[in-house]
């Protein structure tokens, strides 16, 4: 296995934004190919942002996501993205910036450049789907123009898995993700970021899930970017499952809390049926 971990080397003051905190790192979890006993083929890449209300990485949502998706086939990597005090665009560059960085790999590493997907758990969906709603928007176009060096296309995802994201900063919004996100630009910033708002017809198709009884991030957060995205035409598939507390990761034991509150049998058929979705992606 591939397994690192590398700063993601960005000039954040030649980008244009300020960066006080700690350097994003990328973590990869990428099987090996064994030429001489198999015949090679392309594993889809899943590049994960955990959740934690831009304050923390949940690590729940990180390693023990990219060894089930091994499991079913996938190759993955986790970003640890810039958190509060750093704001706003911080970790939307540092999306990007990883997605390039897989695509260009992706021949090394017998990834599919065709199927780099970006999953994201709570406010790390609020990265994971500003990307795939942001990828070709004036908020990235001189930061992938003149510090990429490359073209949008190169950092688009290909689909986008979002468990109990954050998504809009309306009435139903996780309140404390957005404060930390925008800061000092929270009044100013604060409709740009409502992903519902900013999805197009050039977003790619997306798999949600999400939890009816969740108490931090309203589960009317996944169905209005589900309803955006049925609005543009664009493929999607919604699991809504009837209980269960916000941050279950995969439900199961491995991703429990200490007071046994995460434990959710009946979310825990999630990746499976991700793996399903990315076959037919």
């Amino acid at each position: 296995m591939i397994h690192q971990t590398m700063e993601l080397d960005i000039d954040y003051e030649r980008a244009g934004i300020l960066h006080k905190g700690q350097k994003a790192t990328l973590t990869t979890y990428i099987k090996e190919m064994y030429p001489g006993m198999q015949k090679p083929f392309h594993r889809p890449m899943v590049l994960i942002c955990p959740g934690g209300g831009y304050e923390h990485h949940s690590p729940r949502e990180g390693e023990a996501v990219a060894v089930k998706l091994l499991s079913l086939g996938m190759n993955a990597a986790i970003l640890r993205y810039s958190l509060i005090p750093d704001e706003f665009p911080c970790a939307l560059y540092e999306a990007a910036y990883a997605v390039r960085y897989l695509r260009e790999h992706a021949k090394e590493w017998d990834c599919d450049p065709d199927k780099i997907i970006i999953a994201g758990f709570s406010a790390g969906g609020h990265v994971a789907a500003s990307l795939g709603t942001m990828w070709n928007s004036k908020e990235l176009e001189g930061f992938v123009k003149e510090y990429l060096h490359t073209e949008p296309e190169m950092i688009r995802p290909d689909g986008m898995l979002l468990g109990y994201p954050v998504i809009t900063s309306g009435e139903k919004a996780h309140r404390k993700s957005f404060e930390r996100l925008l800061g000092t630009r929270y009044e100013q910033l604060l409709e740009s970021v409502s992903l519902e708002e900013r999805v197009t017809k050039d977003t790619p198709q997306t798999f949600l899930w999400h939890t009816v009884t969740d108490g931090a991030v309203p589960v009317e957060n996944s169905m209005l970017f589900a309803q955006a995205l049925q609005k543009e035409h664009i493929g999607f598939e919604l699991h809504l499952f009837p209980h269960g507390n916000h941050g279950l990761g995969l439900g199961t034991r491995e991703t429990d809390t200490a007071d046994g509150t995460h434990f959710q049998p009946e979310v825990s058929v999630w990746p499976e049926l991700f793996a399903t979705w990315v076959e037919n992606l």
